[in-house]
């Protein structure tokens, strides 16, 4: 789960598991991280069934799904989809995670958290120097 594109926590899960039911254990590590202040999650409409909002809220977290209008025409920006996506283009500059190829997810997760770090680190050399 990411943030202004600073990565929150990490859940990796293999193909064959639905990513709905990993909210609750990813809502439970955000919060961790966060020392419990994330109130909000914003979510696709992959997650609009109950069992996920269900999971969220254990952890004090609302999920508001970001749906898209019904009479869509064209191209139409979604509300806070496109932080996310900015952080998977990111993600993607890193050739080792363009393509899965780790077989212990733990590896996948730990290049993420690098590939982040990075990412963070070259934001803040930006912010102090000032250019």
């Amino acid at each position: 789960m990411v943030t202004l594109g600073h990565l929150l926590a990490l859940h990796v899960t293999p193909a064959n598991v639905d990513d709905r039911a990993a909210v609750g254990r990813l809502a439970e590590a955000i919060q961790e991280a966060t020392e419990e202040s994330v109130t909000l999650a914003y979510v696709d409409q992959g997650y609009t069934d109950e069992a996920p909002a269900q999971a969220a809220k254990q952890q004090d977290i609302a999920l508001q799904v970001v749906k898209l209008p019904e009479a869509k025409r064209g191209f139409v920006l979604l509300p806070r989809r496109w932080v996310v996506e900015r952080s998977f283009a990111w993600a993607t500059r890193c050739r080792r995670l363009v393509k899965d190829y780790e077989r212990d997810a733990s590896t996948l997760a730990g290049l993420h958290v690098v590939a982040f770090a990075c990412f963070m680190l070259k934001q803040a050399a930006i912010l102090a120097t000032g250019s």
